[in-house]
């Protein structure tokens, strides 16, 4: 074992160097690994203290030694001698070897004492040249490769920076990035100022001086919620009655009215910039209870412009929660039942787009175009449903183009599907060179089943209700010659499956068995009826609004002939009231009208009624009594049809 050898091969290879370097190839176009590595590793390095001769500092000391000497006596020994003989070789810049320098050498010996011998004359002094043993200067010089070039591109090269070492690190990369943006932020801030400066400049042209809410509102953001609870304490106070007699307040009037009811005024919700804007949509949002949004346009053909989506709630009747601003009129809009923050609406244009209450900007989160297959007109109702089998959003439209849109949300775009296109039967037109062109039907408004998903009505111009499928475009389940006139809503009651709600302009109210084709009840309200509503607390209990300005609440458990309330909410003759909602949780309804105005108005004990306890028994509750107490209804409406 001792005697067996082992061998060590040493190398000058550099073990830290990094083996995978790479280098930009212009002539490739690729990263490339280098091949060589420098291996020489510096373990001491020190930097010298000697100065070149030919330099500035070399100069002054060598004159300044020259001075020194002059100074001095003239001292005549062979060594000075021997110096002098020395820097004259240097001088004249002879080289030679070492041995001719000692022969030299001796011979200036020899020379210098001749010299003592005879008269010395004055010895001329030279230039004190400096010793410096390590003064070599190594010269080299490089070619430079010229590189490799392609024939087919000899011809007109494209210019490009000359960069002889082109190494391209991520942190160069990331910083290049990084500029970039902040230049494209740069560029947006300069748009913005330009805006501003341009508006400011309108407003200076028209007389307006500037306000300093302007100047404040980066001020007011800051301290927006502590404002808003300020605000709200501050209308509490000051609608105290209101607040109470909403909280508080039963009408003890009702026990001697004989069933009938009334509506007590609560508060007034009104907005400057929406005077001249009728309410086209009310919703109450399905999760904060007190919140309700209020959509603004105009139905007069002649008379459209600007819309506007407002936020209610009723802790601050004074101001709206939240404002958004659009081109054209708002005409329907349906809150998320999961996102109660997302709002889809429909505007005169046939656009619809997705509001986002969360976003702080008054613009759409998504909206519809040409391109993305807008209606051709007014977009009349909206609808979400449930999200389709990938989990997008997916809402319903409704045209009077005649198309039942689905939109659904995909990669932040909204896509469209046809669901039906309404037709009207017997109104085959004859067109030129014998073409056949169907008229399309008018769809007024539309609802959804809330058990049966695939089923829905719709209402129509021609007073027409359709019985519809998601799954047959080309059909129609069933049709209803409902109304004389347009049918301005249609509405599933919320707890009876066979049970649906319509109104008409022909003057009715009519309720329907979605099985049998002729209507349950009919009320005629002597004017044309703008909106209707089931109730979320009753199965019998519904409320309408007529464009007289009046207010309609029936009960069918108490009266099936006559409305238990009417009265009247709009005083001026030329308001009208066009829609109605009942709150999902309070005894409250809101009404809204044409001069942009929303009044809230809490329901009498008599229009609320709940069943009657009975001594030793418990008052059941819940979706089988309603439903049985509106069967109980139906099938004394049915019963003289059975018996002929």
């Amino acid at each position: 074992e001792l005697k067996e050898e082992f061998t060590r091969i040493l190398t000058a290879n550099n073990p830290h160097a990094p083996q995978n370097i790479v280098r930009y190839s212009f002539k490739e176009r690729a990263y490339k690994p280098i091949s060589y590595v420098d291996q020489m590793a510096i373990h001491f390095s020190l930097n010298g203290n000697m100065i070149l001769k030919d330099s500035d500092e070399g100069r002054r000391q060598s004159i300044r030694l020259s001075t020194a000497a002059e100074k001095a006596p003239v001292e005549t020994s062979a060594v000075t001698s021997e110096e002098t003989e020395i820097k004259d070789e240097e001088s004249t810049g002879d080289t030679q070897a070492a041995g001719d320098e000692e022969a030299e050498e001796s011979g200036t010996a020899e020379v210098a004492e001749a010299a003592e011998a005879a008269e010395p004359p004055r010895p001329r002094v030279k230039e004190q040249k400096l010793a410096n043993q390590f003064n070599f200067i190594e010269r080299a010089s490089r070619t430079l490769n010229n590189p490799m070039r392609e024939r087919a591109c000899q011809s007109a090269p494209t210019p490009c920076p000359d960069k002889s070492c082109f190494s391209v690190s991520q942190w160069e990369i990331y910083d290049a990035y990084v500029e970039e943006l902040q230049k494209m932020e740069r560029s947006k801030e300069k748009e913005k100022t330009k805006v501003q400066i341009a508006k400011r400049e309108e407003e200076k042209k028209k007389g307006r001086n500037l306000t300093s809410l302007e100047s404040q509102s980066d001020d007011i953001t800051k301290i927006s919620k502590a404002a808003k609870i300020m605000e709200r304490m501050v209308n509490q106070n000051t609608f105290d009655d209101i607040a109470q007699d909403f909280k508080y307040f039963e009408d003890a009037s009702d026990e001697y009215r004989d069933q009938q009811g009334t509506l007590l005024p609560l508060w007034k919700f009104q907005y400057d910039k929406t005077k001249r804007l009728a309410v086209t949509a009310i919703s109450w949002n399905p999760k904060y209870k007190d919140l309700f949004a209020v959509g603004y346009g105009s139905y007069d053909f002649m008379k459209q412009g600007q819309g506007m989506l407002l936020l209610y709630t009723m802790k601050n009747p004074s101001f709206p929660e939240y404002v958004f601003s659009s081109e054209s009129g708002v005409m329907c809009l349906d809150f998320h039942n999961d996102h109660p923050y997302l709002m889809a609406v429909g505007f005169y244009d046939g656009n619809v787009a997705i509001y986002n209450v969360k976003k702080a900007t008054s613009q759409p989160s998504y909206r519809s175009s040409a391109k993305s297959g807008k209606h051709t007109e007014p977009v009349w109702q909206v609808k979400w449903q449930k999200d389709d089998m990938d989990n997008n959003l997916n809402f319903f439209s409704i045209s009077s183009d005649g198309r039942i849109v689905s939109w659904t949300l995909v990669k932040n775009e909204l896509v469209h599907t046809d669901v039906i296109k309404l037709s009207v039967e017997g109104t085959t037109m004859q067109g030129p060179e014998g073409l056949q062109l169907q008229t399309l039907g008018c769809g007024t408004s539309f609802d959804f089943h809330k058990k049966i998903d695939y089923l829905f009505l719709v209402g129509t111009e021609e007073g027409k209700i359709y019985k519809c499928s998601k799954y047959y475009s080309s059909q129609f389940l069933d049709v209803f010659e409902a109304h004389h006139m347009a049918v301005d809503s249609v509405s599933w009651n919320p707890y009876h499956l066979k049970v649906f709600i319509s109104c008409s302009s022909d003057w009715t109210v009519k309720i329907w068995d979605h099985t049998i084709k002729t209507p349950m009840f009919i009320y005629d309200l002597n004017s044309a009826v703008g909106d209707v509503a089931w109730s979320p607390y009753s199965s019998t209990v519904f409320a309408a609004v007529t464009t007289d300005g009046k207010a309609h609440v029936f009960d069918l458990s108490i009266n099936k002939y006559e409305a238990l309330c009417t009265q009247l909410v709009v005083a001026k003759k030329k308001n009208k009231i066009t829609h109605i909602q009942f709150n999902p949780v309070y005894p409250v309804v809101i009404i809204g009208d044409e001069q942009g105005h929303v009044t809230s108005l809490k329901l009498s004990p008599n229009l609320r009624r709940m069943p009657k306890e009975k001594k030793g028994q418990e008052v059941k509750k819940g979706p089988e009594v309603e439903i049985a107490k509106l069967d109980k209804l139906l099938n004394l409406v049915r019963e003289p049809e059975s018996k002929a």
